[in-house]
Order: structure tokens, then C-alpha cells, then sequence
């Protein structure tokens, strides 16, 4: 196994328990192939962890143990995919929540590679080629320690890749396959394209618009995808919904979510359009709701627009506010690594006093459990979402 030798920083880093290696991290440039497993050592030469080299955004690399002894064979990943089993035990015997987030990357001690289940089917998300180089031995130590899962997906996540979404093993399901969450059925794809149709980290989000904050209310969800927040809404009692989504798929999907919990669509809006055009035709109409729901992308660009959250959220939140009722909800939303928790409060701020208006935030809500967070990794801890009230 090659030595690679880090600078006293990094040294410093990785002995706390810091899981990524950077590109500045080495003392000689970086050589060591996609994939490669390697030793890291100190300036003295002195073990520090062995490690595999994946280039995804800024890290070139991720410990695996700080173990010298430690062996990095098929042994080591089964123990891993036990730990992450034995954390999430609970939601293997609740039988109203089967689809969540069985292993989470760096948190569950594996950088690169998150694990999702639907009901006993599985999606692997590979972000590089290096850890990708070794899915063989992995895929075998996965399927030894959980007996027979049903099937196995991927979704290739590295700029390299030609293919996005592939079968893997076992038999295929069903298409759309009906999973649960919080007793509410949603419709998931698993093998179309990056995504499934819903967004597990919000789980905890949509179980609480529904319980608490939907009944009898018009709840607008915007960048609304395949409607999930929608339905959750629906099904906790809402008086009317309003989907808007600029993807044309988004209306066969969101009519698809109501029907698979035996709501009629036509009972609500579903709007294939760009949101913030629908910001101003709602201003135009003097449209109102009680609650607004806003889950943008970290970063989107449409014909007319581009969007980020870092530059363009405060702006985004100030057409939230002008289309929120006095007194009425705002469950604003983020998953951008770049934004810290305080940022994220600022730009709440900043946008309420732009508008001359008054707010309080009534819950706060961080990834959900499943959704294992490394300590050292500030940024794995992700999802930021405040429930805002609009003061009368």
C-alpha cells in the first residue's frame, strides 16, 4: 500500500477525527489513481489512517480507519453496513415509514457513498470513481449482511460517468413503486435519472405540515417537484393546494402522488411553470395563502433566470412574504453546503426587513436521523429549514 505523507495540518485534522483529504493536504502533488488505497503518514513518516484517493468537489480522498491493523477488505465494509443496520433498527419495524436513508457517507464511516431503502429495495449514490472502483467487494459485504434485499440500484454521481441510473442485481421493482412515510404512500422510480420522486431528508418536515400546520389551510408549495409536501398537506387536511414546478413531468407526477393516497388532483392546482412568474401572477391576482412552502435548488437556470441560494435568497423570501397571508407560515428551506445555519437565519432576517415586516421562527428543523452526521464535518450537516410566522 502506498505512503502518502500530509503536512502538519492535515496531520492535526485527520488525528481529531477529519474524514476528507484535500489537495493541498500532501506534501509532494498528488499521484496516487482513482481508487487507490493508500497509507497516510505525518511529516515523520509516523501512521496516521489508511485512506482511498475519489475526487468529489473539494476532497480527493476519505479516511477509512485510523487503524493500523485494520484491513480494508470485504470484513470492513460488512461491519460498517451492520453499524448503520443496528442505527436505524427502529424504522425496520415501522411499518408506516419504509423508505429512508440507510447509509449516510462520511456520518456511517464511508465517504462517497450514500445507501437509500424503498421498502427492500435499495439505491446506492457512488459521488467518484474511486469509491465506485470498488462497488465488486462492497456489493458483496452489502448483500452478505442484509439477507436478500429485494434489489439493487445505483446512481452514478461522478462527472465521468456516460450512464446516470442503472439495475444492479436482484429483481426489479415495480414501476412506480408505492413506498410510506409517516402512513402516507408516495409513488418512487428507481431507476429513472438522479432522482427517485421524493426527498427523504424532509421527512420530518412534511410529518409536521401535516400534523400541525395544514388543517383548513391553502398551502403553497413552490418548487414543488412530484408534490410531496402537497399531498402531506392534503392528507392532514388542507383546504386547497397549489403545486408549482417549472418541469413538465411534475404534473403527471403530482397528480400521480394525490391518486396513490386516493385524493382527486383535480380537487387542487398543479401549475407547470416558472415559480417566480407565478410570484407575480399571484401578485397581480391578489392571491394569498396561509402556507408557503419553499424547498428551492442550491442552483437552477432556466431560459429567462438563474437561481443560487447564496446570492439570490433573500430575494426569493421577500416574494415568499409578499404572498403569505398576515399571520400565515413559511417553511423555508435549504440544502446548501455553503450555507451555515447563521447565513441562512440572516437571510430570513434581511428579507423581513426589507419588507418592513415582522416574523418569529416557530420550529427549526436539521437533517432527520437516519441522516447520520459526521462531527468533524460541519457540511454534512446540510438542511436548514425554519417555519416562519409572518406577524399580523
Amino acid at each position: 500500500m502506498e505512503q502518502l505523507r500530509v503536512k502538519k495540518l492535515a496531520s492535526k485534522r485527520i488525528r481529531q477525527g477529519y474524514p476528507m483529504l484535500e489537495p493541498l493536504d500532501f506534501i509532494k502533488p498528488l499521484s496516487a489513481k482513482e481508487g487507490a488505497l493508500v497509507e497516510i503518514v505525518d511529516e515523520k513518516s509516523q501512521f496516521l489512517a489508511k485512506a482511498y484517493i475519489g475526487s468529489e468537489n473539494k476532497a480527493v480522498g476519505w479516511v477509512l480507519t485510523r487503524k493500523e491493523d485494520e484491513a480494508i477488505d470485504k470484513a470492513f465494509f460488512s461491519r460498517l453496513f451492520e453499524k448503520a443496520r443496528e442505527k436505524r433498527v427502529s424504522f425496520e419495524a415501522d411499518a408506516t415509514t419504509t423508505a429512508y436513508r440507510f447509509f449516510n457517507g462520511e456520518g456511517d464511516g464511508l465517504g462517497g457513498l450514500t445507501i437509500e431503502r424503498y421498502e427492500n429495495y435499495y439505491v446506492f449514490s457512488w459521488y467518484s470513481e474511486g469509491i465506485y472502483a470498488h462497488r465488486q467487494m462492497i456489493y458483496e459485504a452489502f448483500e452478505e449482511t442484509m439477507t436478500n434485499p429485494a434489489g439493487i440500484y445505483e446512481k452514478l454521481r461522478f462527472k465521468t460517468s456516460q450512464e446516470r441510473s442503472r439495475f444492479v442485481s436482484g429483481k426489479q421493482a415495480p414501476e412506480p413503486l408505492i413506498v410510506m412515510e409517516n402512513g402516507i404512500r408516495f409513488a418512487v422510480y428507481l431507476d429513472d435519472g438522479l432522482m427517485t420522486g421524493i426527498f427523504l431528508d424532509q421527512r420530518n418536515v412534511r410529518g409536521r405540515l401535516m400534523e400541525e400546520y395544514a388543517a383548513g389551510k391553502t398551502v403553497l408549495n413552490t418548487f414543488s417537484y412530484t408534490g410531496a409536501f402537497s399531498v402531506a398537506a392534503a392528507m392532514g387536511g388542507a383546504a386547497h393546494t397549489t403545486s408549482v414546478d417549472l418541469a413538465n413531468r411534475s404534473l403527471e407526477r403530482t397528480r400521480e402522488q394525490f391518486e396513490v393516497n386516493e385524493l382527486s388532483p383535480d380537487d387542487h392546482t398543479i401549475r407547470v411553470m416558472d415559480v417566480f412568474n407565478y410570484f407575480n401572477y399571484a401578485k397581480r391576482h391578489e392571491l394569498t395563502f396561509d402556507v408557503v412552502v419553499v424547498d428551492p435548488p442550491t442552483f437552477a437556470r432556466s431560459k429567462k433566470r438563474t437561481f443560487s441560494v447564496e446570492k439570490d435568497y433573500v430575494s426569493l423570501l421577500e416574494d415568499i412574504i409578499d404572498v403569505t397571508a398576515p399571520g400565515g407560515l413559511m417553511v423555508v428551506s435549504t440544502n446548501s453546503r455553503k450555507v451555515t445555519r447563521e447565513e441562512f437565519a440572516g437571510f430570513v432576517e434581511e428579507a423581513f426587513d426589507n419588507k418592513g415586516q415582522s416574523y418569529s421562527i416557530v420550529e427549526e428543523h436539521r437533517a432527520p436521523e437516519d441522516f447520520t452526521i459526521h462531527p468533524a464535518v460541519p457540511s454534512s450537516d446540510y438542511l436548514k429549514v425554519f417555519f416562519v410566522q409572518k406577524e399580523d
